[in-house]
């Protein structure tokens, strides 16, 4: 379970990361017949806020355990 929710994570990391430069593509074309650099920030804050979700969801559960205080 551990090991599909960190391949999952880093799946959507690797999302955020090309829609991140597909964004920056857009932005320098500027063609106005292509989809705007909007859509893919868009996408980039949504799969952001679902990886932060099933981090919360995984920690809640007990499933990953965060880092012990050092102190």
């Amino acid at each position: 379970m551990v090991i599909t929710a960190k391949v999952i994570l880093v799946l959507l990391m690797l999302f955020m990361v090309f829609n991140l430069m597909r964004a920056l593509l857009a932005m320098l074309r500027d063609d106005p017949t292509k989809p705007s650099m909007t859509r893919f920030l868009g996408r980039r804050v949504g799969a952001s806020a679902l990886a932060i979700l099933i981090i919360l969801v995984l920690l809640a559960t007990g499933v990953l355990e965060p880092n012990p205080r050092p102190y």
